[in-house]
C-alpha cells in the first residue's frame, strides 16, 4: 500500500468505531454531484457520466469538489453501484432523464453461468480514482469507498434498468430462486474484490448500498440480501486482516429489519428518513453506530427550517440515551440536485454547532 499523509480528521471514523468524538461528523450521500455549479462544469467537460466516472483525473476532481466548498467530515470516492456489471460485460450506458440502463441485462440461466469475477484490471480506473483521491486529500478527512450490495445489483442486471416495483427480478426470486442465488453468489464474490481492492488503494472506510432491499419481505430480504451482505463483511475481515476498515450498511426502506441488520458484522447502520433514530437506538443498543437520516427534501426549504429539522434529528440521536457515542449525520437518501448550495453550508454549520 502506499504512504498516504496521517488522518487529521479522525471524528467519522472514531463515530463508525462507536469513539467519542468533538464534534458530530457529517457527510452526505451524492455529495459530488448535479447540485454544485463546479460539477456540473466538469461533467460538461467529461462529456458524459462515463468518461466522468472512469477518467480518474474527472473522478478525483470531483470527489474533491463538495471538499473544497464545506466542512465535511469525510469524502466519499466519486463512481458508481453498476461499475460491477458493467465490467461483466453488461454494458451500462445512461439515458438522459432515464437513469442507467444495461444494453445486455441478464434473460437466462445460461447468462448467468457465463458471468464472470470482473479481473482487477476492468476496474482499475476505480482503485487509480481511490489512490488519487487519498493523495489529494492529504489527510484532511477519510475516504470513503463503496459498492452496491448482491441483490441491489442483480435489480438492474435483471431488469436492465431502474424500476419502481423490479417485478421481473421478483418474479425469478419466487419461480426460480436457485438461479438467483447462483447470480447473488457471483456478486457477492465481486463485491468482496472490489471492495478489498479499494481497501488497498486507499479507502479508509466501505460503505455497502442495498439500495433495493426494502422491497422484499422480511424472509426474503434475510435470504436474498442480508445473508450476502454478511457473507461480504465476512471474507473482507478475513481477507483484509489487520487492514481491516469500519464498515456501513445502508438499506433503503430497511428500517423494520434494524436487529437483523445489527448482526450482519457492519460497524454502523445507515438509516433513511423513514426511521425513527430514537427507537432505532433502543432496537439496537449499542451494537452498532447508526448513521443519518435527514429527509433530503428539507434542503430545498427556508434555511430557519434546515436549522430546526437538524435539531430534530440531532435531538432523537441525542436526547434519552446516556451513550452519546457512535452517530454520523447525513441525509436519509442522496441529496437532491435541486438544492441550493448554501442550503448545505448552512446544513452543515447548524450540524456542528449542536
Amino acid at each position: 500500500m502506499t504512504n498516504f499523509a496521517p488522518l487529521k480528521n479522525t471524528n467519522f471514523i472514531r463515530a463508525l468505531q462507536k469513539q467519542p468524538v468533538d464534534r458530530t461528523p457529517i457527510w452526505m450521500m451524492r455529495q459530488a454531484g448535479r447540485y454544485l455549479p463546479e460539477y456540473r462544469a466538469v461533467r460538461k467537460m467529461a462529456g458524459n457520466f462515463i468518461n466522468l466516472m472512469k477518467t480518474p483525473d474527472y473522478a478525483t476532481e470531483v470527489t474533491l469538489q463538495p471538499i473544497r466548498r464545506y466542512d465535511l467530515d469525510a469524502a466519499i470516492v466519486f463512481s458508481d453501484i453498476l461499475t460491477i456489471p458493467d465490467a461483466m460485460g453488461l454494458g451500462l450506458y445512461f439515458q438522459e432523464n432515464h437513469g442507467p440502463k444495461f444494453k445486455n441485462p441478464i434473460r437466462s440461466e445460461q447468462a448467468i453461468n457465463n458471468l464472470e469475477i470482473p479481473s482487477h484490471e476492468s476496474l482499475s480506473y476505480v482503485y487509480q480514482t481511490v489512490s488519487q483521491c487519498r493523495h489529494e486529500l492529504n489527510g484532511q478527512v477519510p475516504l470513503i469507498g463503496f459498492s452496491g450490495s448482491p441483490w441491489t445489483l442483480a435489480c438492474y442486471m435483471i431488469e436492465g434498468q431502474g424500476s419502481k416495483d423490479f417485478i421481473t427480478i421478483k418474479s425469478v426470486l419466487y419461480s426460480n430462486p436457485k438461479i438467483l442465488h447462483q447470480l447473488l453468489e457471483k456478486n457477492a464474490k465481486a463485491v468482496v474484490q472490489h471492495l478489498k481492492c479499494q481497501v488497498e488503494a486507499g479507502a479508509q472506510a466501505i460503505m455497502i448500498f442495498d439500495t433495493w432491499g426494502g422491497l422484499l419481505s422480511r424472509a426474503a430480504y434475510q435470504e436474498f440480501s442480508l445473508r450476502y451482505i454478511t457473507f461480504i463483511l465476512d471474507s473482507l475481515k478475513n481477507q483484509l486482516g489487520v487492514r481491516s476498515v469500519p464498515s456501513i450498511v445502508f438499506t433503503k426502506g430497511g428500517g423494520q429489519w434494524l436487529e437483523e441488520m445489527a448482526g450482519c458484522g457492519a460497524n454502523a447502520l445507515g438509516l433513511d428518513w423513514m426511521t425513527d433514530l430514537d427507537l432505532a437506538r433502543q432496537r439496537v443498543g449499542s451494537r452498532v453506530a447508526l448513521q443519518g437520516n435527514l429527509d433530503p427534501a428539507v434542503l430545498l426549504a427556508h434555511d430557519s427550517v434546515i436549522q430546526n429539522e437538524v435539531n430534530k434529528v440531532m435531538t432523537s440521536f441525542y436526547g434519552k440515551q446516556k451513550d452519546d457515542t457512535g452517530f454520523v449525520f447525513n441525509l436519509g437518501h442522496g441529496i437532491s440536485k435541486e438544492t441550493n448550495p448554501d442550503s448545505v453550508s448552512v446544513l452543515i454549520e447548524a450540524v456542528h454547532r449542536f
